[in-house]
C-alpha cells in the first residue's frame, strides 16, 4: 500500500539512523503528539511497512527482503532489540561466532531483567535472567549495517560452560572450544573464570582443556589455577544426563557423558 509523505519521511528517517525497531515513545518524540504516531503507526502497520513486534515496541520491515530473510538471517537485531540490557546469548551467541554449525531452535537473551518468553512470526526468543554480576563480556557488532548486542567469544564460552542445557550440551561446548582455540582470547578467558568466581564452571572448562588436550597458553599453569578454585563437592559434566559415570576427583566432575569416545582430538 502506497504511503504518504510524512509516513515515507518517518520510515527514511528512522532507517537512515538505524533506528530498525524503535519504541512507541521514540514515534511520539518524532511526530511530538501521542495521537499522531498512535495513528500513524496503526496505519503504518496496517499497510505492511511496520511489524508490532509486543507491546510498545515496532519494526520496520526491510524494504528489499520482506520479513521471511529477516526472520531467517537478522533475528540477532531483534534479539537485541527486545530488552535492555540485554545481549544474544548461549547457543545463539555461538551461532554468531560460527563456533557451532547448528541452529537452535529459540535465541537466547541474557539479561539482568526477567521477562518472559516471546514469539515474533514463529521465532521464539527466550530470556535468561542472570545477577548483575554474571552480566559482563558484552560487545557490540554489526548484521548489514544494524548493531546487535552479543557475549564476546570468551563469555560465550564461560556461559555454555555454566549452562549447557542452554548452549546445545557440553558435547556442543567441546566442539566450540576446539574449533575456535585459535580466536580464543585464552588469557581474557582466564580473567573470566576468576571475575566469575570459578565454581563449576572451572571445572568444565578445566576438564575439557585437560581432556581434549587443546594447547592452550600456559597450559599447566592455567589447569593447576582452575582446579584450585573449583566449587565444592561433585557436579555432573553434562546437567540432566544422570548420577552415572565415574568421577575424576581432581576436577570434582562426574563423567556421565564421556567426552574420550568422540572425535574431537586435534589433528
Amino acid at each position: 500500500m502506497s504511503l504518504s509523505k510524512q509516513e515515507t519521511h518517518f520510515l527514511t528517517t528512522f532507517s537512515a539512523t538505524g533506528k530498525s525497531v524503535f519504541t512507541y515513545q521514540q514515534a511520539v518524540d518524532y511526530w511530538q503528539s501521542s495521537v499522531a504516531a498512535t495513528n500513524s503507526l496503526g496505519r503504518l502497520v496496517r499497510k505492511g511497512w511496520l511489524q508490532r513486534l509486543e507491546r510498545g515496541l515496532y519494526m520496520i520491515i526491510p524494504l528489499e527482503a520482506g520479513p521471511e530473510r529477516l526472520w531467517s538471517e537478522n533475528a540477532f537485531v531483534l534479539a537485541s532489540n527486545l530488552i535492555s540490557p540485554g545481549a544474544v546469548a548461549y547457543w545463539s551467541a555461538l551461532r554468531f561466532w560460527n563456533m557451532t554449525e547448528q541452529i537452535p531452535q529459540v535465541h537466547f537473551i541474557q539479561t539482568t531483567k526477567r521477562k518472559k518468553a516471546i514469539s515474533i512470526q514463529g521465532v521464539k526468543f527466550q530470556f535468561i535472567t542472570v545477577a548483575d554480576r554474571y552480566f559482563f563480556g558484552i560487545t557490540t557488532r554489526k548484521i548489514e549495517n544494524l548493531p546487535i548486542t552479543v557475549t564476546d567469544r570468551e563469555k560465550t564460552i564461560i556461559d555454555s560452560a555454566s549452562r549447557p542445557d542452554l548452549s546445545g550440551g557440553i558435547l556442543q561446548l567441546a566442539q566450540a572450544m576446539q574449533s575456535s582455540l585459535n580466536s580464543l582470547d585464552w588469557e581474557k578467558l582466564d580473567k573470566y573464570i576468576a571475575q566469575w568466581g570459578g565454581g563449576v564452571i572451572a571445572k568444565r572448562i578445566g576438564y575439557l582443556v585437560e581432556t581434549l588436550s587443546l594447547p592452550i597458553p600456559h597450559r599447566e599453569l592455567k589447569l593447576k589455577h582452575w582446579q584450585s578454585i573449583t566449587s565444592k563437592g561433585i557436579s555432573p559434566l553434562e546437567p540432566g544426563a544422570g548420577q552415572i559415570g565415574p568421577v575424576v576427583t581432581r576436577w570434582k566432575l562426574q563423567i556421565n557423558l564421556p567426552i574420550e569416545s568422540q572425535s574431537y582430538k586435534l589433528e
